[in-house]
């Protein structure tokens, strides 16, 4: 089985991206493949050197889900609109656009949006 997890909103202000991250760990732990995509504002979850007080690292959760094998791509065109290079990416995250976000969703038993 694989699930394709679709982030949307950015960490930090809402705990959307937190669920999703929670949501997408919890299934590699059932032994159930993962492909995550960071779309619109969920590109800076993926962003490198976040260092929140008193929350959660999310960037932490998404290293962990990726070392768990997960396979994480972020949209190209909204890093760009945002400002986010690929050096400012988690090691293990590649840009992509929607033809990457397409085959995540048909390769995909289920697919979920945060």
């Amino acid at each position: 089985m694989k699930f394709t997890v679709i982030i949307g909103d950015a960490p930090y202000g809402k705990e959307r991206a937190y669920s999703a991250l929670r949501f997408a760990l919890t299934a590699l732990l059932e032994g159930i493949d993962v492909n995550i995509f960071l779309l619109e504002d969920g590109v800076y979850v993926g962003k490198k050197d976040q260092n929140p007080a008193g929350v959660p690292k999310y960037s932490e959760l998404l290293e962990n889900a990726i070392e768990a094998g997960a396979v994480v791509k972020a949209c190209g065109p909204c890093g760009k609109a945002r400002g986010i290079s690929d050096e400012e990416l988690l090691d293990g995250i590649a840009f992509g656009t929607m033809h990457d976000l397409i085959a995540f969703v048909k390769e995909a038993d289920k697919t979920i949006n945060f």
